[in-house]
């Protein structure tokens, strides 16, 4: 039966909006995997936009919904058209518009809050039991969305696991390969470029992380 998984984007580019790499790559495994996918984006203002070369903070507004269409070749829809119901997963790739569009984890760290409609779509998925995929730095997201005690990684970072186990998430360190899941709520995690050094690195724990989220969604069938 072909599976049918939702992928938020949080814009387009690491800086500003969702990793390009991570996202793609993403969509990739999905689509190797036979997955049909639908790409959704808050239809909101970035924070900021940030010269991906330069890495500097440029004069000028973009919306979260219009850049993540560049990603998705124009199929990405409103997030507040996404219904839990039509899905069996959930997958959300990193990148900064996670912690800068998606919620404020940038600014406010572990006081953050989640934009209010990719919490209650995330929190849908997580109260209906459909397995969800969190890349990069995407598992900040992770204890708003299920509560204390939700088993994640970002790797190694210690001053962003400290955020995570303050907000009431349970960090394990993960290398860059490899995924971490909470088998209780199904979730799974990967680091990806919050440790990979290239794109074969990143690729290597999406590809893991897709193949899991996949692999339990079949676990009812």
């Amino acid at each position: 039966m072909t599976k049918k998984v939702a992928v938020i984007l949080s814009g387009c580019g690491v800086y500003d909006g969702a990793e390009i790499h991570e996202s793609v790559i993403t969509l990739l495994r999905l689509d190797q995997r036979g997955a049909q996918v639908q790409c959704f984006a808050p239809n909101i203002a970035q924070m900021h936009v940030i010269n991906h070369l330069s890495g500097e903070a440029m004069p000028e507004a973009r919306n979260v919904l219009v850049e993540s269409a560049r990603i998705a070749r124009g199929d990405v829809k409103d997030l507040r058209e996404a219904d839990a119901r039509d899905f069996d997963a959930l997958i959300v790739p990193g990148g900064f518009g996670a912690a800068k569009n998606l919620s404020n984890f940038a600014v406010e760290g572990a006081s953050c809050s989640v934009h209010p409609d990719v919490l209650a779509l995330a929190e849908a998925f997580a109260e209906a039991g459909k397995p969800v995929g969190l890349i990069c730095i995407s598992p900040a997201l992770a204890a708003k969305i299920y509560g204390p005690g939700v088993v994640c990684t970002i790797g190694n970072d210690a001053g962003t696991s400290a955020a995570l186990v303050q907000m009431g998430a349970t960090h394990e360190e993960c290398d860059v390969h490899d995924i971490v899941e909470d088998t209780q709520r199904k979730l799974v995690t990967t680091p990806a470029y919050m440790l990979a050094q290239n794109i074969s690195e990143a690729a290597s724990g999406i590809y893991k992380l897709v193949d899991r989220v996949l692999e339990l969604t079949h676990e009812n069938d």
